[in-house]
């Protein structure tokens, strides 16, 4: 599992900086150089394009992976570049964005957006997988899951616009419910098909708000 990036428009990171005059940078040894959207060569090219742009960067590094502990030692180990700067700038996650601004005294700018978690289908390609929906439905569909894999989350089988087992948003890409339903056939469950899914309760989702977990409290 990866979580899936993109850089911002470089016109986009210099408007959120503002007036901001000196910056340092961060960015994530691990899914995002892996993503080529925040490795060693990324984070390079952004500060030469930001040196271009008029502002200063006092420093810059690669943490190994932006969003763990890890993020506050190197924070430390590099202070005294990082207090010379008005904001850092960070190559990685959301996730990574809100460490880096957990753990410093300085205002943490996103120089990429984060779209989905999700796996290396092939070389470079890569899929979402999971929406972490908090409510898994993936026994009553072989594994496969319809609120990623069809464009509309559909939980009842396919819509009427399927044609030969492709999706009507993009013929390129194969109708979740036709992959579902291939499934149940080959794993001799299709009468699942007749079980009726209810409409989807999506406050055990992002949808309910920031969602939290005491695991003492749910092991007792």
């Amino acid at each position: 599992m990866i979580t899936i990036t993109e850089q911002k428009p470089f016109e986009s990171i210099l408007s959120s900086l503002g007036k901001i005059k000196s910056v340092y940078i961060i960015g994530c040894g691990s899914c995002a150089t892996t993503l080529h959207t925040g490795g060693k060569s990324e984070v390079l090219e952004i500060k030469d394009k930001l040196e271009e742009a008029g502002k200063k960067v006092t420093g810059w590094m690669v943490i190994p992976t932006t969003c763990d502990q890890l993020t506050r030692e190197a924070l430390i180990e590099n202070s005294t570049t990082i207090e010379a700067a008005d904001a850092i700038v960070v190559m990685s996650c959301a996730f990574g964005v809100q460490t880096v601004n957990f753990y410093a005294d300085k205002p943490a700018y996103p120089a990429l957006n984060t779209l989905f978690v999700g796996k290396e289908e092939r070389p470079g390609y890569f899929i979402e997988v999971c929406m972490q929906c908090g409510d898994c439905v993936l026994a009553q569909t072989a594994g496969i899951c319809p609120l990623v894999r069809c464009a509309k989350s559909l939980l009842n089988g396919p819509c009427g616009g399927s044609e030969e087992g492709k999706c009507e948003v993009d013929p390129n890409t194969p109708c979740a419910w036709q992959l579902i339903i291939d499934r149940l056939a080959a794993v001799g469950q299709l009468d699942k098909l007749e079980e009726i899914e209810p409409v989807k309760d999506w406050s055990t989702s992002h949808s309910g708000g920031p969602r939290k977990i005491n695991i003492e409290e749910s092991s007792e």
